[in-house]
């Protein structure tokens, strides 16, 4: 790079934007093996930037760093955090080609292999048909993960949790500390990169065959579905990353699963597209699932019922979906009783308890696809 050694890079073309700014590493935390929390002085002032092993090699106190600062000068990024590029002071730090040869983060200059678990284990992903009506819940925000999982093992505390992370947002799964305290918790039991995604437990090409995954080498009893942080929207109806959950519906079903929609609902979002039932669940429900899903709804006051239903019947979504009611309660419960703090556009439970509880409802729901007297 030109420049090399100027504090701050911008560069511009069209609407495009990357900017990149040089620092010294401060401290350095592990957040877990492949991902690293630093603090970065640059000129007068301090970044917190995230550095993945697998792209940078290894970072240290004293290294001298090139972090991507685009979306904290925008105002976006979930946590806030910048991200390393390179490290400068040890630029040939990234160990070699592994013993895979999946690309991830192809064609782009961080591209690196992996060894997907359809690589390791090419039979049993020639052999295996189906997922042989595994429940597959398909959620919008990366929050909504906490929500599912709790209310499966609030229900089935047995039953295998497997986590499949697209790549309709985060690629990294390092980022989300969410998923970190859920698997400490014991709440996933399993995680699943796809796509352009990594850095989970395994790793797989795409939606089809991470939940051949899920089913036959992670054994999960349940697979939750959904994008990583940082989702994209636009405010309209098809500009979202989350529509991609009524492809996962679609998915689910070609494979012989049993699709489950966590709703997105919402008393206290202040935007009218997001309230009580979110225009994303309605138009994924509506104009991508292809298929029947079950909608799990929670336990509403009358009023909120009765919109809900009014919205739904809209759509004309009871002549093509299953929507039952469920109990969230008791993954609400699980949940507080496990300490974590789980928190979705800056708002708690106290603050939007439908949102939460719509959440674990469909964990609820899943975990009563179980039974083996469960209808359908």
């Amino acid at each position: 790079m030109c420049g090399a050694q100027s504090s701050s890079v911008r560069l511009r073309w069209r609407r495009e934007m990357l900017e990149t700014r040089a620092g010294e590493v401060v401290s350095c935390q592990a957040l877990d093996s492949g991902t690293l929390l630093l603090d970065v002085e640059v000129e007068d002032a301090r970044h917190r930037a995230l550095a993945y092993r697998s792209l940078t090699g290894d970072v240290r106190e004293g290294d001298r760093v090139l972090i991507n600062t685009t979306a904290g000068t925008l105002g976006l990024g979930t946590g806030g955090f910048d991200f390393v590029v390179v490290n400068l002071s040890r630029p040939s730090g990234v160990a070699g080609a592994g013993p895979g040869h999946i690309i991830k983060l192809r064609y782009t200059p961080h591209q690196f292999s992996v060894l997907a678990d359809e690589e390791a284990q090419p039979e049993l992903y020639s052999q295996a048909p189906d997922i042989g009506g595994m429940p597959v819940v398909a959620a919008f925000l990366h929050s909504q993960v906490a929500l599912v999982a709790a209310g499966v093992k609030a229900a089935r505390p047995e039953a295998r949790v497997a986590y499949v992370m697209t790549d309709g947002a985060a690629l990294p799964i390092g980022v989300s500390n969410l998923v970190r305290s859920l698997l400490a918790e014991g709440l996933l039991d399993e995680t699943i990169t796809c796509g352009q995604a990594f850095g989970g437990t395994r790793e797989t090409v795409n939606i089809y065959s991470a939940l051949i995954c899920a089913r036959h080498a992670a054994r999960a009893d349940v697979a939750i579905v959904c994008q990583g942080p940082g989702n994209v929207g636009t405010g309209t109806p098809l500009g979202y990353s989350g529509i991609e959950a009524g492809q996962v519906i679609n998915a689910a079903h070609s494979l012989d699963g049993r699709p489950v929609c966590a709703v997105r609902m919402s008393r206290a979002d202040p935007r009218r597209r997001h309230t009580l039932i979110s225009h994303h669940t309605l138009t994924a429900l509506s104009r991508i699932a292809l298929t029947a899903a079950l909608v799990p709804l929670p336990w509403m006051e009358p009023g909120d019922e009765a919109e809900a239903i009014r919205q739904l019947d809209e759509l004309k979504l009871f002549e093509r979906h299953e929507i039952r009611s469920f109990d969230g309660r008791l993954g609400m419960t699980l949940l507080e009783k496990s300490g974590l703090d789980v928190s979705s556009m800056g708002r708690r439970f106290a603050d939007d308890p439908l949102f939460f509880l719509a959440g674990c409802a469909a964990g609820t729901a899943a975990a009563a696809m179980l039974d083996e007297d469960f209808p359908g």
